[in-house]
């Protein structure tokens, strides 16, 4: 079988045709850590604030209720 020419056109194009997946350089990822650094900080805030949260909402329901020895027992 002959090629025909525009197969033979179209073969060499894609002989000339640069690899389309290029590595990103590595100086383009302190974006991507400031994101991830941010969003670990944001987590670490909301995890503290319900936590906070929590325990405000249990001292009024104590209080609510008509106790008066509402505050939490320290163990050593």
């Amino acid at each position: 079988m002959r090629a025909t020419r525009q197969e033979l056109r179209m073969a060499n194009e894609r002989k000339e045709d640069p690899p389309a997946s290029k590595p990103e350089p590595k100086e383009n990822r302190g974006g991507a850590i400031a994101g991830l650094a941010i969003a670990v900080l944001l987590l670490a805030v909301g995890w503290w604030l319900a936590r906070e949260l929590t325990a405000a909402s249990r001292m009024q329901d104590c209080l609510m209720s008509g106790r008066t020895n509402c505050n939490p027992i320290q163990s050593r």
